[in-house]
């Protein structure tokens, strides 16, 4: 599979995680770098050697276990289900007792290479590497006593590897320092990825309500048309009914009134479902750019000085392509501009939609969708067509023609 085109895949959201995690995984890789420099030392202190060995064969057990912590912390972090306790406390205990290790096995505190206490460095690297995923992964609060928790639990094996009192509080206070840092900028790197999540379903849920303020509004006018008219229906049947029970003549007049405002009401709900059915070429127009600048899409639009002249149904044939393409623009790309241009070429009307924003793997609704094939089947009706011309990656255009 082509990296490249995987990645042009991803939607930003996706992108976004991708890049979070893997930025954390990285700091992982801290003490790796020391201990594979130890290895290569010339030197035939023993316990040097083996410190060396064993350094990184630690290194990189708790590379992989706190890749895991990583992971799952950040899945805690987003809300997800994930079993970051069990991994925050086998990287901690994996930490301390690998730096117990390191410290009793190296070289004790001296002034020649073969006898200063390299292992403190790589411990040093192991602490405030490890932290990470604990401050993604537990509250503040947790997390600060967890990381001092884990520096007092080093603070003995430092003193008995040799080093000096003044020096182990130095490196301590380094490595609290660090833990700092290194804390508040993966628990950062989390919140803005739970804030680029937010903000996608918050895209997500405005286009859906749209669909829901249209259907409101559909079922609010049909109400208000057969609301009163049914009612009117009822209790002219029922007085027909009594009426025709006591033989009164009147009966007949009754249900002749009950017909015409059948008659009526059916006439109002075709003009209902007509104007539904109807899109105003302008309004259409001035609703995309709306509605795609609340979802911060740059909307240019060029309908000409003469699309008033245009027949009605070739307006309102046109004001659907708008209004199905803007739903498209919403739903399946990530687009930061948007163009829609009117002209007249040939005897027909052509409107022509572009936007970027497209992933490189081909949507299928793009192609096939119900959306799409809707409109072609409105376009057909009046002898117009739909295609989709060829555009730059990334981008989509869209040329529904209907003649004049």
């Amino acid at each position: 599979m082509n990296p490249v085109r995987t990645w042009k895949g991803y939607t930003k959201p996706q992108r976004s995680e991708l890049y979070l995690r893997w930025s954390l995984y990285l700091i992982s890789l801290a003490p790796l770098p020391g201990a594979l420099l130890s290895v290569g030392a010339d030197t035939a202190n023993q316990r040097y050697v083996a410190a060396a060995r064993v350094s990184v064969v630690l290194s990189l057990a708790l590379i992989l276990v706190t890749v895991r912590a990583y992971r799952t912390a950040i899945d805690h972090y987003l809300k997800r289900p994930a079993d970051h306790l069990r991994w925050l406390a086998v990287s901690g205990a994996l930490t301390v007792a690998g730096s117990w290790a390191l410290l009793l096995i190296g070289p004790h505190a001296g002034t020649g290479p073969d006898r200063v206490p390299f292992t403190a460095g790589i411990v040093t690297t192991m602490i405030f590497s490890a932290f990470g995923p604990a401050a993604v992964g537990l509250r503040p609060l947790r997390a600060a006593l967890a990381g001092l928790g884990g520096l007092l639990a080093v603070a003995p094996a430092l003193l008995l590897a040799g080093v000096e009192p003044a020096a182990t509080a130095g490196m301590l206070t380094f490595d609290a320092v660090m833990m700092a840092f290194i804390g508040s900028s993966c628990r950062s790197f989390a919140w803005l990825q739970s804030v680029v999540l937010e903000l996608d379903a918050a895209r997500e849920a405005q286009a859906q309500l749209a669909v829901a303020e249209e259907r409101l509004r559909f079922s609010r006018d049909l109400h208000d048309v057969m609301g009163r008219n049914l009612t009117t229906i009822a209790l002219k049947s029922e007085l027909a009914v009594q009426l025709a029970r006591r033989g009164r003549p009147e009966a007949a007049e009754q249900m002749a009134e009950v017909q015409r405002i059948a008659q009526e009401s059916q006439r109002e709900v075709r003009d209902v479902i007509r104007g539904y059915r109807t899109a105003d070429l302008h309004a259409e127009a001035i609703g995309a750019r709306a509605v795609l600048r609340s979802a911060d899409v740059t909307c240019e639009i060029d309908l000409g000085e003469d699309a008033d002249a245009l027949p009605a149904p070739v307006q309102s044939v046109l004001g659907w392509v708008i209004r199905e393409a803007t739903t498209n623009v919403l739903r399946h790309s990530e687009a930061a501009r948007c163009s829609i241009r009117l002209r007249r070429a040939d005897g027909r009307a052509v409107l022509e939609l572009e936007n970027d924003g497209v992933p490189a793997v081909p949507i299928p609704s793009q192609g096939s969708g119900t959306g799409l094939r809707g409109l072609r089947e409105r376009l057909a009706a009046h002898d117009g067509e739909l295609t989709l011309p060829d555009a730059v990656p990334g981008s989509f255009r869209l040329l529904a023609s209907v003649p004049l």
